[in-house]
């Protein structure tokens, strides 16, 4: 029976789905999840972030104002008499007892809240140069600085919002260069060790083994305490990528050692062998998009692990280092519990890595199930 005659009995819904490609049916099933769905358009406003957290951000997150360490987050109010956001004046006053510096409200003043305004001079995406931001507050004078805190501010007055925004560029792209470079070695490495074997399978297979016996936190922390202190961030940035990917790339290599080991004897390969490929183009060409689907599904979740292991690096102080900012730069400053007692906000960078991990993890787990379905 032709496929003709077998879609003439068929509905509309049914003869899409009985053509539709492998990715469109992932695709189909994938939608059914909401909260897959959800954590996805989550992912992406994070990754939004990283491309304009200047204009995001309210202040220079590296201006420090000693006068305003530690201010509590603001509470924005949205009405006065009809819309208009707007936030209260800041009182500073010194407690004669504990003579820690206390903000109270100044109902006195208000400041509002407007989008579009100008502010501190940046480039945007490194080329354009401009002051705009997305919002802001406004006042008769533009160089009144104007106190707007709506995440609070660090032990120095630098503003929190304006540091995450910055730091959620650096921790997030460190997920994905170091994932890209772990995909390239383990494709690389897993496949010319499945495709061709004997010696430079059992190479590769000696090399996995041994350092898959290291412990990778002890690894991680060793390869980090021998950076340079005089290094400067873009040489960090890289060598914690370098450092993070060293480990990574081994169970997506055997993973793909093993996808190789299967397919290399089908009848598709054997076809473009016999056609006259070259074995660069029968790999990258025919074998590797076999599998695509369990390559995307390991890349989200190794994703978060890349973020995780920066995280934890830059909080021990052996990652990123100041004047750098991430989440985990952001993060040494709760780390005692007389700060986060006093400053529970500081903690705030914590729940951004707990939500990006989550999601990454949801949209992992269900692009699984869609594939395996």
């Amino acid at each position: 029976m032709s496929i003709t005659s077998l879609a003439e009995g068929l509905t509309a819904t049914e003869r899409q789905v009985y053509v539709a490609s492998q990715r469109k049916l992932i695709w189909w099933r994938f939608k059914k999840h909401r909260v897959a769905v959800a954590s996805l358009v989550v992912l992406a406003g994070f990754y939004l972030v990283t491309l304009f957290p200047e204009f995001l951000s309210t202040q220079d997150p590296t201006f420090v104002d000693s006068k305003k360490a530690l201010v509590s987050p603001q509470r924005v109010h949205f009405f006065d008499g009809g819309f208009s956001p707007f936030v209260y004046g800041l009182r500073v006053r010194r407690n004669p007892t504990t003579l820690r510096m206390e903000y109270e409200l100044d109902k006195s003043t208000k400041y509002p809240i407007r989008l579009f305004v100008r502010g501190y001079s940046y480039k945007l995406l490194g080329i354009f140069e401009t002051d705009w931001h997305l919002f802001g507050p406004r006042t008769e004078d533009l160089d009144e600085k104007v106190p707007l805190h709506i995440l609070g501010t660090d032990r120095l007055g630098r503003d929190m919002y304006s540091r995450m925004t910055y730091g959620t560029r650096v921790s997030l792209s460190i997920g994905l260069v170091g994932v890209a470079l772990s995909l390239f070695l383990g494709v690389l490495l897993g496949g010319l060790s499945g495709y061709f074997g004997g010696w430079i399978d059992m190479l590769i297979q000696r090399c996995i083994e041994v350092l898959h016996s290291i412990p990778t936190l002890p690894l991680w922390l060793a390869l980090a305490a021998a950076l340079p202190r005089g290094w400067s961030v873009i040489r960090i940035y890289f060598a914690i990528v370098v450092i993070l990917s060293l480990i990574h790339w081994i169970g997506l290599a055997r993973v793909v050692r093993g996808r190789f080991l299967s397919l290399r004897e089908e009848d598709f390969v054997m076809a473009a062998r016999a056609s006259g490929c070259t074995e660069a183009r029968v790999i990258f060409r025919h074998m590797v998009p076999a599998f695509l689907s369990h390559l995307i599904t390991s890349v989200t979740l190794t994703i978060p692990a890349t973020i995780l292991g920066e995280t934890s690096l830059s909080f021990l102080g052996l990652g990123m280092r100041p004047p750098a900012i991430s989440w985990g730069v952001l993060l040494q400053g709760a780390q005692n519990l007389q700060a986060v007692g006093h400053a529970i906000w500081l903690l705030i960078p914590g729940l951004l890595v707990v939500v990006v991990v989550l999601t990454f993890n949801f949209v992992g787990d269900d692009l699984r199930y869609a594939r395996c379905s």
